[in-house]
């Protein structure tokens, strides 16, 4: 039966909204600022999506250090809203700073920090979850999130697209009009969390000990000897870093590697934006299929067909092609974060969410940074674009098979 979001589970989507303009702003326009930056200061153009790939590994390695730790923290009664507002406030004000610096390298600094954060924040906002809905609904919550994401973040994201495809015509310069493209994000971002900030409350929780923190390690500890016995978990983290690897490459390098292949930027920045409207939509659909179909089964089709994305990228060469790939990202890319997440929420104990998003969020980074370093590497070896990012089908082909192990074990339990 046919059911409306509640206004807690819509003012939790609504941060997914707020921050997946900072996500498209990563993707797209921050990867063409910065080269035209190094481009200017005498840095070669493979070197600065070299040097770009390196700043996204080195955020996820501190958020996938952190992250456990603050996890199991956050499991403690009444610090989940904290830490979640901290990691958020670090990302707006950190994106704002991005109009400051004059230099490829202090940018990469400030961007470094403002993705800290952004990641930072998701690992709370994600275990929120088991606070805002129910099992049965979680799979498609988890689904408007990434869906409503994509399509809200069209709003900020086009207006910032006009200031950088037409300063000129508007009467400003190319500086200013970055200036204010990411301060609209920040703000965006900024409003999209105000509602959950102002009506969240934390109801899966453990006792807060005299010692927290040295209690959160000890949990934590406890989490990491727990997967030993639980191999439907162990299995599907394994899989979900092996295979999250291509989605989560894909997104931070898409433009890069267009415009490593001397594709158009307007062409690039237009088809990167078909991207998020074909999301919506498509993370709708699976998200009430999940009514009728098992997850496992719409995981393991969204695996599949990212495989397929990866093998074509093999051949990419042309402003159509990219087109075409960027159409078929869009038809699962939120689809198998949304799934994934909401999966996962339903077989860990909803009062130590925390602990293990903390783990969860170790997959999922250290898959980034797996796979921007493996882009970067094979880039550099084979002399080609194409053979890193295709490169990437070897990581999904491992993820749909442990995937599989996952679901069996699962359904053996």
């Amino acid at each position: 039966m046919k059911q409306k979001l509640t206004k807690l589970e819509k003012y939790w989507v609504l941060y997914d909204v707020g921050n997946s303009a900072f996500t498209l702003l990563v993707s797209t326009i921050i990867p063409i600022y910065f080269k035209n930056m190094a481009q200017n200061m005498g840095v070669s153009a493979s070197d600065s999506t070299a040097y770009l790939s390196y700043a996204i590994s080195i955020s996820t390695i501190i958020v996938a250090i952190l992250g456990p730790i603050l996890g199991a923290v956050a499991d403690n009664k009444n610090h989940k809203k904290p830490l979640f507002t901290f990691f958020m406030m670090i990302g707006v004000l950190g994106c704002a700073a991005l109009s400051i610096p004059k230099t490829w390298l202090m940018f990469l600094i400030i961007f470094v920090i403002a993705k800290v954060g952004f990641s930072g924040s998701l690992i709370f906002y994600d275990s929120m979850m088991v606070d805002v809905t129910t099992d049965e609904r979680m799979d498609e919550v988890s689904s408007h999130g990434y869906a409503w994401g994509y399509i809200g973040s069209c709003i900020p994201f086009g207006v910032c697209l006009v200031l950088v495809l037409a300063y000129e015509s508007i009467g400003i310069s190319m500086e200013a009009a970055m200036v204010i493209a990411f301060f609209i994000i920040a703000l965006w971002w900024l409003l999209g969390a105000v509602p959950l900030l102002r009506s969240y409350r934390q109801i899966h929780y453990v006792e807060a000990q005299h010692e927290p923190v040295r209690d959160s390690f000890r949990r934590l500890g406890r989490v990491f000897s727990e997967l030993g016995r639980r191999p439907d978990i162990l299995f599907f983290l394994l899989a979900f870093f092996f295979y999250i690897d291509g989605v989560y490459t894909v997104i931070d390098m898409a433009t890069a590697y267009g415009t490593a292949l001397g594709l158009d930027t307007a062409g690039l920045l237009l088809a990167l934006l078909v991207t998020q409207v074909v999301a919506f939509p498509c993370s709708i659909f699976f998200g009430r299929l999940s009514r009728k179909l098992d997850a496992k089964v719409i995981l393991s089709v969204c695996i599949a067909a990212y495989f397929g994305i990866a093998v074509f990228a093999f051949w990419l060469n042309s402003l159509r092609d990219f087109w075409i790939l960027a159409v078929c990202v869009g038809m699962f890319q939120g689809t198998i974060q949304a799934i994934s997440r909401s999966y996962y929420t339903k077989i860990i104990p909803a009062e130590r969410a925390g602990e293990f998003f903390g783990i969860y969020d170790i997959c999922g980074k250290g898959a980034a940074f797996t796979g921007t370093l493996l882009v970067s590497a094979i880039s550099q070896l084979t002399g080609s674009t194409n053979a890193g990012v295709g490169s990437l089908s070897v990581m999904f082909l491992l993820g749909f098979v442990l995937f599989r192990v996952a679901a069996s074990k699962r359904e053996s339990m």
